[in-house]
């Protein structure tokens, strides 16, 4: 029988669990799931104040919808992002001043030139490429992924705030009292228009805030996403947290299924990398995070079948050779840092290495030594 996302709600709330990731298929109820919860541990009521100190900081599709395009129909070059006025975006700007952060952070997850510039009242933001000329290009609209990059950035520089202030147990040391009450962050698909380079740098970055979060702080996140890749990332960095899988069912019911980070058996995860792989190697855009699926898939196929080390599978002639070049090639967790462009030798060995997978895996067993 299921449940209502309220119900649900409850469940993750009661979990006392530091991370909780959820995967789930789009148009199953991750965003209202989100708000369903935010009204569960913080719900609005006539008696707020304007000193309202938030339970809850969550991102979801509503998030975005504070920000919307002023195209400048008329004259097609004053484009700039309008901002919504709002809780969020004053606590990042003009309580804590963070919009050179925002900047900083947006920039790396683009490109070093794209640069954003606020007005003073914070109201609206325009964006411009610099080259390092006294010719200015104007006043750009950013793409869906750009923009959606930016507002992530914002979110992601408040949260770091956030973590960075709760890690300081005496509360009179605080630099600022406004999240004194914060319990939750709930963080919902932040994934959207994202390319896979930066989907990752995304997945590595949070679980880079979720760990600097001092255990002692009080605070507990959930994820949720439609993103195999993104929750496996996730998963591997976080080293398992209590991961579910949400079903919706026709009755506008839902399912929250446990599945202790067993992607194989949740979404086919390993089908997923596989197609990844394959997909990549059709269109020659081999990259150097490629290494680290490909490890991935490796490690998933070698317990499935009982192997007692992933490097196993391998080709028994070059086994070492190899192994080392894969654990080389995808060591430092996914960072940005070791993305550049690989030899023609390097990505052969990623599609010679996927075959020898597809062709040759079979159900392992130990030889028997006569008595």
């Amino acid at each position: 029988m299921g449940q209502t996302l309220t119900e649900i709600a409850e469940t993750l709330r009661d979990a006392g669990k530091k991370v909780q990731l959820i995967y789930a298929f789009n148009a199953s109820g991750k965003t209202r799931l989100s708000r369903a919860f935010r009204e569960l541990i913080d719900p609005k009521t006539e008696e707020r104040d304007d000193d309202h100190r938030p339970k809850v900081l969550y991102y979801n599709a509503f998030t975005e919808d504070l920000f919307y395009w002023d195209n400048d129909l008329e004259g097609d070059t004053e484009r700039k992002l309008k901002i919504q006025p709002n809780a969020y975006t004053k606590s990042a700007f003009e309580d804590l001043g963070l919009d050179r952060n925002v900047i900083a952070t947006f920039q790396r997850y683009t490109q070093p030139n794209l640069t954003p510039r606020f007005s003073a009242d914070f109201s609206e933001v325009t964006f411009s490429l610099e080259r390092g000329t006294d010719m200015s290009p104007g006043n750009l609209k950013i793409s869906k992924g750009e923009e959606s990059n930016f507002i992530w950035s914002i979110f992601y520089c408040l949260l770091d705030q956030v973590i960075s202030t709760r890690n300081i147990l005496e509360v009179e040391d605080r630099e600022t009292d406004q999240f004194n009450d914060l319990k939750y962050i709930f963080i919902d698909d932040p994934v959207s228009s994202l390319d896979e380079n930066h989907l990752i740098q995304l997945a590595v970055d949070i679980a880079a805030l979720i760990r600097r979060s001092d255990n002692t702080n009080g605070l507990k996140f959930i994820i949720t996403t439609h993103s195999p890749l993104f929750f496996n990332v996730l998963y591997n960095e976080l080293k398992k947290p209590a991961s579910y899988m949400l079903k919706r069912f026709d009755d506008e019911t839902f399912e929250l299924e446990k599945t202790d980070g067993d992607s194989n058996k949740s979404f086919s995860y390993h089908l997923y990398l596989k197609k990844t792989l394959e997909e990549a190697i059709e269109a020659d855009k081999i990259e150097r995070y490629h290494f680290t699926l490909l490890r991935n898939l490796y490690e998933k196929t070698s317990n499935f079948l009982g192997y007692e080390k992933w490097s196993d599978l391998l080709p028994g002639d070059q086994k070492l050779y190899l192994q080392r070049i894969i654990n080389f090639t995808s060591h430092s967790s996914l960072s940005n840092e070791v993305i550049a462009e690989l030899t023609s030798p390097e990505k052969q060995t990623v599609k010679l290495l996927l075959e020898h997978l597809s062709k040759n895996y079979k159900y392992y067993q130990k030889e028997t030594q006569n008595a």
